[in-house]
């Protein structure tokens, strides 16, 4: 069985860091593309950023190019996303997810709050 299992996430104000970190489990983490969504309140669920399954592609929202980072431990089966300089728009739930190049499936953990307030 699958498990995505995000944490890290907080209250902090403007101007602060977080680290995300998603821990995945029963997947063939070597061949998984890994991404983070955020969605906000009444607001669809949107791409933030995503790295391939060797680690050398990324890509990010505009909105946060240049202030967050996505990276991957393959000894750890974990995927992060360094935020920094953080804004109160940044103000969601974050999600990791995984596309499974050995499945073809899709799969999502439960999400982690990130609040950005003064």
């Amino acid at each position: 069985q699958v498990q995505l299992v995000e944490s890290g996430g907080g209250l902090v104000q403007p101007g602060e860091s977080l680290r995300l970190s998603c821990a995945a489990s029963g997947l063939a983490f070597s061949v998984a593309d890994m991404s983070w969504y955020r969605q906000a309140p009444g607001k669809e669920r949107d791409l933030v950023a995503s790295i391939s399954r060797t680690g050398e592609i990324t890509n990010y929202a505009d909105s946060v190019k240049g202030r967050f980072s996505i990276s991957r431990d393959k000894a750890k089966n974990t995927v992060y996303l360094q935020m920094n300089s953080l804004k109160p728009e940044d103000t969601a739930v974050y999600y990791c997810k995984a596309y499974s190049g050995a499945t073809t499936r899709t799969y999502w953990g439960q999400g982690t709050q990130v609040t950005v307030s003064s």
